[in-house]
């Protein structure tokens, strides 16, 4: 009987900065070892081993597609070489794959044959926004993207809105970086004035930014996103934070004591850019 292989979960930079200031030497040291690859889009893919420095001829590296197209009944191909014994890496177009990114159900087709998974050490944009935002990191939610069309994206917006001041969780999504100025417009025509808003943008760059407002402040100013890679997180209903000397501000209530035990958490399927 053939000794199954693994499947590796890889992560990628968040744009077109070096692996090395975001992957730990030993997962890059991983990556150039796998025997093959699973990607969105080839040649981007290629172009990342290229950057780890991946010690053979790129056009003989094998890497099959998967992405929003890819049918269900594709999986068990893609699935062979590790139940041949081999090592291979799901590879994210840009962040971590699995997580508002294809995958999953790879994953979970290799967990019914026995293929051991490992998440390797990386980038996810959508943590690293919710723990630099400041909202609830002990209760939220991952949506990907949310509707394009306009009446369809505002009732989704007020849905999301409406979630989070019933049960205080964040709410993190998505979008195409050429529609993010036309999302950021509906979420500050839509939400309440003082619901909180975090733009997380270019993350792990040197532009990077990551700034959290109310929404009405985000109306007197609002940035442009074009184009910009970006994670937004909502959350209604946050209580007015304490002074750096300890007082309340005008108008606040006392913060409640911090908890340890965690709460909900909760992830739906979306789309890349994690």
């Amino acid at each position: 009987m053939t000794t199954r292989g693994t499947l590796f979960l890889v992560p990628s930079t968040l744009g077109e900065g070096e692996p090395g200031n975001v992957l730990p030497e030993p997962v890059i040291k991983t990556i150039r070892g796998l025997d093959s690859f699973i990607a969105e889009e080839p040649r981007s893919a290629r172009a990342f081993l290229r950057r780890v420095g991946l010690e053979r001829q790129l056009a003989e590296v094998r890497i099959d597609v998967l992405n929003e197209h890819t049918d269900i009944r594709e999986l068990p191909r893609l699935l062979e070489p590790a139940l041949d014994g081999q090592r291979i890496g799901l590879l994210s177009e840009a962040g971590y794959p699995t997580l508002a990114d294809p995958g999953s159900e790879l994953v979970a087709l290799a967990h019914r044959h026995g293929v051991p998974v490992v998440p390797l050490v990386g980038p996810c944009s959508l943590l690293l926004a919710l723990a630099a935002s400041g909202l609830n990191g002990q209760r939220f939610c991952v949506h990907g993207y949310l509707p394009v069309e306009t009446s369809a994206r505002a009732a989704r917006i007020r849905e999301l809105e409406a979630r989070s001041r019933s049960d205080g969780s964040a709410q993190l999504f998505i979008e195409a970086p050429y529609r993010n100025n036309q999302l950021l417009a509906a979420l500050l025509e839509t939400c309440a004035v003082d619901t909180q808003l975090c733009l997380a943008t270019e993350l792990t760059l040197p532009v990077e930014s990551i700034r959290t407002l109310t929404v009405g402040a985000w109306r007197a100013g609002a940035p442009d996103l074009n184009r910009r890679p970006t994670v937004f997180v909502l959350q209604a209903g946050v209580r007015a934070p304490v002074s750096a000397a300890g007082e309340k501000r005008s108008g606040a209530r006392a913060p409640r004591r911090l908890r340890r035990r965690s709460g909900a958490r909760s992830a739906r399927p979306g789309s890349r850019g994690s």
